[in-house]
């Protein structure tokens, strides 16, 4: 029985779909998409130069935002390859191995990007509330542990996930409903019980992006209380003020999340491709505006941005 199940693990095919209802447009589609990648990745790219080079970006919000970047592009980068692969040369399968492998990426950058958030909402509330020792309790040391923990924490949570799932038999052609692979995809394929899956999928869930918006809103509560009790009303609008992009980034990434998640249960029934829009929008849309969000609020950032041309320019 083994045998028989390795057999017909080796020989497994993953099938991706593109965009349901539209297959005929891809090639139009694909203008969008790739638009939106190159945004994404030169844009968050652009943001880590600018702090790496510039050493007034050394504050501890400038190095959180540099954290938040490197897990945007590497949300870009995982689903990139399957995504253009479908939209310019329908290429559709794609090997188990690779698939487990790009849900692996996917689910841990979007895990760590979580963790990231979490921790731009404590360095909002020390720098609020205690704005003399903000430098001296964010430490460069301590923010290195910080995004070191996160990246581990992200690692070890979702490695279970595809050394689970590939060890359960799959009997057939399997076509996902996606044109990345995602857990939640692939636990229905198998010819097996995947209850145990779906416990540690929801676990997880629960453990990181459940608990991380938990403490982000009593993060903004301790903040607003802070806040409140700042004597003068321009002080009170400055401090809110330094807040503003990062609620930003917490509302592009968990509104399209909780919409995803509310699809998916109230709304199994709806047409496909809206499941696919709502999908690509929690996947592809941070990454795009929170570069732009940062930019536009931030003049630190643009100046640094600026100053990174400038040297380049001197260097030609």
């Amino acid at each position: 029985m083994g045998a028989k199940n390795n057999e017909s693990f080796d020989l497994l095919s993953v099938f991706l779909t593109g965009i349901p209802g539209l297959e005929p447009h891809h090639g139009w589609l694909s203008i969008p998409f790739f638009t939106m990648y190159i945004v994404a990745i030169v844009g968050n790219s652009l943001i880590m130069a600018a702090v790496q080079a510039d050493s007034a970006l050394h504050d501890p919000m400038y190095l959180f935002l540099s954290m938040l970047a490197v897990t945007e592009v590497g949300v870009s980068v995982s689903t990139l390859p399957t995504v253009m692969g479908i939209l310019w040369f329908d290429a559709r399968q794609v090997d188990f191995d690779g698939c487990l492998s790009q849900m692996f990426f996917i689910h841990t950058f979007s895990c760590m990007e979580s963790g990231v958030l979490l921790a731009m909402s404590y360095d909002r509330f020390v720098a609020i509330y205690n704005p003399l020792r903000y430098t001296a309790i964010l430490t460069l040391p301590r923010i290195i542990c910080m995004g070191l923990g996160i990246t581990l924490k992200s690692v070890t949570l979702m490695a279970p996930l595809p050394i689970l799932l590939k060890q359960l038999p799959y009997c057939h052609t399997n076509i996902l409903s996606h044109s990345y692979c995602l857990h939640s995809d692939l636990i229905q394929l198998p010819c097996a019980d995947t209850k145990l899956n779906s416990i540690l999928g929801l676990a997880i869930v629960l453990a990181t992006f459940g608990l991380d918006s938990l403490l982000i809103v009593v993060s903004y509560i301790l903040i607003l209380y802070t806040v409140l009790g700042i004597a003068s009303g321009e002080g009170r609008r400055k401090a809110l003020n330094t807040c503003v992009s990062h609620i930003c980034a917490v509302l592009v990434y968990y509104v399209p999340m909780i919409g995803v998640s509310v699809m998916h249960r109230t709304a199994k029934h709806a047409s496909p491709l809206v499941h696919t829009l709502m999908s690509s929008i929690y996947l592809f849309v941070p990454p795009v505006l929170n570069p732009i969000i940062y930019s536009v609020k931030t003049k630190s950032i643009q100046q640094g941005i600026a100053t990174l041309f400038s040297c380049k320019r001197e260097l030609l």
